[in-house]
């Protein structure tokens, strides 16, 4: 069923939709929603650039383009390389190939991150842009597509949240607990809060790396705080204290790197 029911056998909990991953099956090929999302989330980057040329005279249409090029190539292979060094090494170092098994799922934020960061460096020795300049001008683009990723992983029924008696939790059939839908947490605190926040903070012209320091550590907390309510990865379970996960690991040096950066702008503004 697509639609959001509630559950007579567990009063006052909405139930978890059960949405078939295959938005469309031409028998010699299958449509995902996943990927779907991810051409939303590049499609929407590519609208709000062009948008944002509107207020800057040192980006044009061409420019866009391949800057939109250059980030989803390095969210796709940063993703993937980074899911597998991050959290699946063991399997990595058993099967190298396994890599390149996308049809198995499996995408890391931070290494789509750090695939980006490695895009728009080419894409600034391209054209001769500072780095600062670019990721200031990528960062409020972001968001929107962080958002459609979150909701394929709800369509997907994977990166389950935890177990609870909460009535902000959902009732999922096949299981028969509730649990958080923690995809959804995600999807508003790092695709539609997050959008908002940077794409207004950005409207004024802004010192330098500020923009990127906002993402940085808005960013950063929202998923080091939703990790709380979400089920670690099994394969590596918590990382130390009961509670710490790779998620929140990998979160924390971008908190510590977006104050840097704004304190480092406040250094130079005085």
């Amino acid at each position: 069923m697509l639609g959001v029911q509630i559950t007579s056998s567990v009063p006052y909990h909405m139930t978890y939709p059960n949405i078939n991953p295959i938005a469309l099956d031409l028998g010699f090929i299958k449509i995902y929603w996943y990927g779907i999302m991810y051409l939303l989330a590049f499609f929407s980057a590519y609208l709000l650039a062009n948008h944002r040329t509107k207020q800057l005279n040192n980006w044009n249409k061409q420019q866009v383009e391949d800057m939109v090029f250059y980030g989803a190539i390095g969210v796709v292979f940063g993703g993937r390389i980074g899911y597998m060094l991050f959290y699946n090494f063991s399997v990595f170092l058993s099967d190298p190939l396994s890599i390149f098994a996308l049809q198995d799922g499996g995408m890391s934020f931070h290494g789509g991150l750090l695939g980006v960061l490695l895009g728009m460096a080419l894409f600034n020795r391209k054209y001769n842009k500072t780095f600062f300049s670019t990721m200031d001008f990528v960062a409020p683009l972001v968001p929107l597509g962080l958002g459609f990723g979150r909701i394929g992983n709800f369509i997907n029924s994977e990166l389950w949240g935890k177990v609870t008696t909460s009535q902000f939790g959902m009732y999922v059939q096949e299981q028969g607990v509730v649990r958080y839908p923690s995809q959804l947490y995600e999807a508003f605190l790092e695709g539609l809060v997050l959008f908002v926040v940077l794409w207004i903070f950005s409207e004024k012209p802004r010192a330098p790396m500020t923009i990127s320091a906002l993402f940085l550590i808005l960013y950063g907390l929202f998923r080091f705080v939703i990790e709380f309510v979400r089920v670690p990865d099994v394969q590596l379970g918590y990382l130390a204290f009961d509670w710490l996960t790779m998620g929140q690991l990998l979160s924390l040096p971008m908190i510590m790197f977006g104050v840097y950066l704004l304190l480092k702008v406040d250094r130079v503004q005085e």
